[in-house]
């Protein structure tokens, strides 16, 4: 499994009405994409939570096939048309937790940390795997963990449904629509 994000950061005067809609007429474009595990169609505003104006969605695929048959799609270039050309970080999937109900989070937070160099990797997926499990017990609609070996980074994402849990790191977003085949 590979997870994807790609985020364009708007201009602070922006109009992220404009973001919300695109998702509310666009978002079940790919609710049935073959090989997409989840998309979820992220934007954060300028404000308390977020210091831009951002949208940023993030995918987990099967596989990288997909995943090149999404970037090499009519819809991704029509979103390049519109937002512009972005850079795309892609991480490796350590663990994944995907329920049911992932399809009605309303928050999304997403920590990238630097992995130390020499860390012990299987320790260290092992403590994350343990944190995904801690999260779903505290209400995680879908949790997922993954590294990247050529800037040694991991990131955690997690999709929530009512309340934000009372850690904050890292970047909080609104969710507008999941699909989730």
């Amino acid at each position: 499994m590979i997870a994807m994000q790609y985020s364009f950061t708007l201009p602070a005067d922006y109009d992220m009405d404009i973001v919300r809609q695109r998702i509310a007429d666009k978002g079940h474009m790919l609710d049935h994409f073959d090989g997409l595990l989840i998309k979820t169609y992220l934007h954060a505003q300028q404000g308390p939570s977020s210091t831009e104006n951002l949208y940023a969605p993030f995918y987990v695929w099967r596989d990288s096939a997909a995943m090149q048959r999404f970037l090499g799609s009519e819809g991704f270039a029509n979103l390049t048309r519109a937002f512009g050309w972005p850079s795309i970080r892609v991480w490796p999937v350590w663990d994944v937790y995907l329920s049911p109900e992932a399809r009605h989070a309303r928050f999304a937070s997403r920590d990238i940390q630097l992995i130390p160099p020499y860390t012990a990797l299987d320790a260290l997926r092992e403590a994350q795997r343990a944190q995904l499990q801690r999260d779903v017990e505290r209400g995680a609609l879908a949790a997922v963990t993954a590294f990247e070996p050529t800037t040694w980074t991991r990131v955690s994402f997690r999709l929530w449904d009512e309340t934000r849990p009372a850690s904050s790191a890292g970047q909080w977003y609104d969710v507008g629509h999941v699909s989730q085949p």
